[in-house]
């Protein structure tokens, strides 16, 4: 049956502004320790409806990032029931094939799999996410001359196949994740991304 998600992405990191990631080039500092969010505007998988849902994903990558090896904790919000958070996690950890398997074939070790509450808002291009006491993010996506937003297309990598990528800020990255031997980070300033995506597959 497959599925088919549309929504919203907000991403940060640990690099400076632009992530040389999403070129190929290695992180700025080595490596990177990231967060990634997708929040499910409408969502099917398999027949389970996931509108509303959001998945986050805090991940250490330990060079480049096209060579994977990814460290992964997986958090689904905690309004998700069984069969739903079932689904989004089959979809993310690659069962489920398509455009995500792609971006799941990267990781290496997922130390993870939780739920959280998780508030997820965008609003004219500012974005936040916060959950519980494990995250606190909050960005702004660059603007050009006419107001638009600046934008990152044809990329080697990306988190959201097929969409550009907004580029952006984030004022606060907050993140407390050494439970799960991620490093803790408590950064302003930094690179993050944000953009909308639709993934589909039958």
């Amino acid at each position: 049956m497959g599925y088919t998600l549309e929504g919203s992405i907000l991403e940060v990191c640990n690099c400076n502004v632009l992530c040389p990631c999403w070129i190929g080039e290695d992180p700025d500092n080595g490596t990177c320790d990231t967060v990634i969010a997708y929040h499910f505007d409408k969502g099917e998988i398999d027949g389970v409806d996931v509108s509303g849902h959001t998945l986050v994903l805090l991940a250490f990558v330990p060079g480049n990032i096209l060579k994977g090896n990814w460290k992964v904790a997986v958090y689904v919000d905690d309004k998700a029931n069984e069969a739903q958070m079932q689904a989004i996690t089959d979809v993310w950890t690659g069962k489920k094939g398509g455009p995500v398997a792609d971006l799941a074939g990267l990781v290496g070790e997922v130390v993870a799999v939780e739920q959280a509450p998780i508030s997820f808002k965008l609003h004219e291009g500012k974005g936040s996410v916060q959950m519980g006491d494990v995250l606190d993010m909050e960005m702004e996506p660059y603007r050009g001359p006419t107001g638009e937003v600046t934008t990152l297309n044809e990329s080697v990598f990306t988190t959201i196949p097929g969409a550009p990528a907004w580029v952006g800020k984030a004022s606060k990255y907050i993140r407390r994740s050494s439970k799960h031997g991620l490093a803790d980070v408590n950064l302003k300033d930094h690179n993050a991304i944000q953009g909308t995506f639709r993934f589909e597959h039958n």
